[in-house]
Formats: structure tokens, sequence, C-alpha cells
């Protein structure tokens, strides 16, 4: 990564959609604030009630649990709802795609040869592949090699999506409908466990096992975990790698890789000729598209499941991500209501030192404060709250600085 100063004034320029800072800045805003301790409140709030207590508003405190958790496997609530924080990584990684559009534009502009053009996508590819498993191996023994983390995701697939970037949007959707077509079929014709299966060792029991075809996306019983069983296990490691605790698995990165092309088209379409409101209604019809697409996979073929990335939550979570996107456009770029925006745009111009930061110096930010503030400030029912919050303003107050003197970090 370098740090790059830059010439141009502290606001974005003109020729830079806020709304696209804005909405970056609004996902790492959610994520480096850890979700700000409302599941831990939830939680809290929610023992009472258990216990027969009626001076708990259960419904409120069960829905603020449940949109600030992942599900435990099936992502689909209802017919085309899901957990607010199961969009936050296909939204960050919508964003990738996006940026890349206008990345690659930019270097074309500035006369860089495809050599060098190329030669830098690959490189960022490498370096978040990295940086993931940096993260990965806090607080072990040795270097932890797995993929999970979505800065891997993202590594794994940038590369590829960015080969694509010179194609028409045509062959794009065509790229789109190959990689979901192909990661469906990867599980489908995968060999299901037979009836002496052991999935104990695999850490769910036979109730947690999915019915019917769906068996195929059961959690660690399937081809990506598989996948990993062999793969993972040809690093070294300080004992063998059985399963992902989570469900999680490196191959997710295929199907998130039309997540992000999903991204690429948005920003083709915003960067074309048009009237703006005009491409607010593509980027909405856009998102009724996948979800149709989604829901009708979801009833039938593929289930609804972020935590492996299933074709239909590529398409699930597309058709919210796109919406979202949608209506940061619609309210900044349309309408032009925007000053409300700027905190984000802070966030979202140095997104990728604002995720580091939450993942390596939360403690630190954390002991700090307790040093000048008392440990009081982060006791209490509220504790977990005010320690997601408190961290959280420490980080932005870094990132006003360094866009105050407009130091952004590049990869």
């Amino acid at each position: 990564a370098r740090a790059e100063a830059t010439s141009t004034e502290a606001a974005p320029p003109r020729t830079r959609l806020m709304s696209l800072d804005a909405y970056r800045g609004f996902i790492m805003f959610v994520l480096a604030g850890g979700g700000f301790g409302i599941a831990e409140l939830a939680r809290h709030f929610l023992q009472p009630a258990e216990a027969g207590s009626t001076h708990v508003n259960v419904t409120l405190w069960k829905r603020l649990l449940f949109h600030f958790t992942h599900p435990d496997w099936d992502s689909q609530v209802h017919l085309v709802g899901c957990s607010f924080w199961d969009l936050i990584m296909p939204a960050f990684m919508l964003m990738v795609g996006v940026a890349m559009v206008y990345s690659y534009a930019s270097r074309r502009r500035r006369g860089d040869s495809a050599l060098s053009i190329y030669g830098h996508a690959l490189l960022r590819s490498v370096i978040l592949v990295l940086l993931a498993v940096f993260l990965a191996s806090q607080y072990k023994k040795q270097t932890e090699w797995v993929f999970f983390n979505v800065l891997a995701q993202i590594g794994l697939g940038y590369f590829f999506v960015f080969l694509l970037l010179r194609y028409r949007p045509a062959v794009q959707v065509a790229a789109l409908a190959v990689i979901l077509v192909g990661s469906w079929l990867s599980f489908a014709l995968y060999p299901i466990p037979g009836p002496d299966y052991d999935y104990a060792a695999v850490g769910i029991t036979e109730e947690e096992v999915l019915p019917g075809f769906f068996v195929h996306w059961t959690k660690n019983a399937n081809v990506a975990a598989d996948f990993d069983r062999w793969f993972l296990n040809l690093f070294p490691r300080e004992e063998p790698f059985r399963f992902n605790k989570g469900g999680y698995t490196t191959l997710n990165f295929i199907p998130a890789m039309g997540t992000m092309l999903l991204g690429v088209l948005a920003a083709q379409w915003i960067r074309g000729r048009g009237k703006p409101i005009a491409k607010f209604g593509i980027l909405v019809l856009a998102g009724l598209v996948c979800m149709g697409l989604a829901v009708a996979a979801g009833q039938t073929v593929c289930p609804i499941v972020k935590r492996i990335w299933t074709p239909s939550w590529t398409l699930f979570s597309g058709a919210w991500t796109l919406w979202m996107l949608a209506a940061f456009y619609l309210v900044i770029e349309v309408i032009g209501f925007r000053f409300w925006a700027w905190p984000f745009v802070v966030l979202g111009m140095n997104s990728i030192a604002i995720y580091m930061m939450a993942q390596t110096m939360k403690g630190w930010a954390l002991r700090t404060l307790e040093i000048h503030f008392g440990s009081a400030l982060f006791q209490g029912v509220y504790g977990p709250m005010a320690q997601d919050v408190s961290a959280l303003l420490v980080f932005w107050l870094v990132l006003y600085y360094m866009y105050r003197h407009k130091y952004f970090i590049r990869i």
C-alpha cells in the first residue's frame, strides 16, 4: 500500500460522485463500528424476557438481534427479507466492482500501458490476500493460511473481474451467468454424504442437514468444504484443518466475483450517458431482475446462503445492495441533498485504512480511552455500545485528519 498526497482540494473533485464515496463510507461506518454493540444490548434485554418478565419489548429486541448478527445458515427470511448484517460484506464487494471501473478509466485517461494497468491489478490482488492472511494470523503462533476474510475473497477474484473491464456489458453479463451456473453445477453434481457420514466430525448435527436436493449445500458437507480440507492442509498449520465453524469456504470467491461484476455493471450505467433520474431507474430495475431470479432459484434449485455465497445469494444480496446504491444516488446526485453524507465520505475515501484500523487497533484505542477517561465509560449495560462507538469515533477523527491533509491510502 502507498500513501498518496494529492494536489486536489480537500473536497472530492466534481467529476467524482459523492454518492459512491458516501455509500462506501456508510459500509465502512457500520463494519468498523462492529454493529455498535446492538447485538450485545439486545441479548441483555432479552434475558429478562426469557425469564418471564413482561417489561421488555421482545419483538423489537429480537429484530435488532437478528439484523445485527448472521443467521446460522439460510439467509432468506420470508420471501425477500434478510439480515442487514448479512448485507455488509456484499455491499463492500459491490463497491469494489464500482471502484474498479473508475480506477480503470482513470489509468486509461492517464495513458498507462496495458501491462502497467493489469500488472497493478494483479499486485493489488496479491496484497489484498496477504493482508487477509496477516489479519487472520493475529494472536496465532504461526501464519494462519485461511482465505475466508473479505479482503482475501476480494483479492482472489479481483484480477479475474478486472480482466473483464475491457469487454462490453453483454460479455460481462454472460460472464456473470457462467460464474453463477458453474458454481451451482459444482455443488449440484458433487456426491452427497452417504448414510453413515459422520456429521459431528464437521461440526454439525444431522438436524442441520438441508432437506431434499438442497442437501448439496449443507454446512461443512459440500464440495467447497471438502476442497478446503484438501487445499488448506497444503499449508503449514498448527493442527490439520477440518472445517470452519461458520461454514465459510475459500471457494466463496468464485460466486462472489458475480457480486463485483454487478458493481462493474452498475458503475458503467452510472458513468454512461443519460439523465441521473434514468440511471436511478436502471439501478432499481436491475435490482428487481436480480431479486426475481434469486427468489425463483431459492425456491427451487439453490438455497439462499450467504456463508457459502450460493449463486442465489449473489443475486439476492445483489438486489439489496443495488437498491442501497440507488438510494444514495437518488438522494445525493438526483435530489442534491448532500451535506449529511460528508462524514461518510471521509471514511469512504480511505476505506482500506479504516478497515485495517478497525481490525488491528480497536484494543489500543479502547485502552487509551480508559487511561484518560476511566474504565467506567465502558461498564454497565451500555458498555459494549460505548466501546464500539468510542473506537469508531477515534478512527473517524484520524481519518478526518488524513482527509484534511489529503492523505489517502491506496493499494
